[in-house]
């Protein structure tokens, strides 16, 4: 068992780690401002470009009508359905909902199931998306058709 106290520091080492170290922080604090306003200046090229207000769905979203009742029970299209355990809930403003803040509204969404058929992911969407009517509400009629990523439309091959 240890019990000697360690060796004291020379004073005049303490204060020159405590300046270096300081003078490290400022340089980084310089260096972070001047990185985050170049990101926020700089166009960005790494994705394709989109109405405003559209958000990205993956293909193998699917449209619907949701209503929340207690949770996890939802209807899908009037038929009874169950959020997976772990479920994200996207309102209009891409903002993580409670299912709590959507009970009994009646919504227009796009959902992905997990293997069991739970509802994993629901995006309720906004006015922009609302007007791309044409969106697959089965996976039959997504099978038919080709999917383009980049401008968010499906159309017939």
């Amino acid at each position: 068992m240890y019990r000697c106290a360690p060796p004291a520091l020379p004073r005049r080492r303490l204060l020159t780690t405590s300046a270096a170290s300081t003078a490290l922080a400022a340089v980084f604090a310089v260096l972070s401002t001047v990185a985050t306003l170049g990101a926020l200046t700089a166009p960005s090229t790494a994705h394709a470009q989109i109405a405003p207000g559209h958000r990205y769905f993956p293909q193998r979203a699917l449209r619907g009508e949701l209503v929340i009742g207690v949770t996890p029970d939802v209807k899908l299209n009037g038929k009874a359905a169950r959020l997976a355990p772990g479920a994200r809930i996207r309102n209009a403003v891409d903002q993580v909902a409670t299912p709590g803040s959507l009970y009994d509204q009646k919504l227009t969404v796009l959902y992905t199931t997990d293997i069991n058929g739970l509802l994993m992911d629901v995006w309720v969407l906004n006015e922009v998306e609302l007007a791309n009517k044409f969106w697959p509400t089965t996976p039959q009629q997504a099978s038919q058709l080709v999917f383009d990523q980049a401008s968010q439309v499906w159309r017939k091959p």
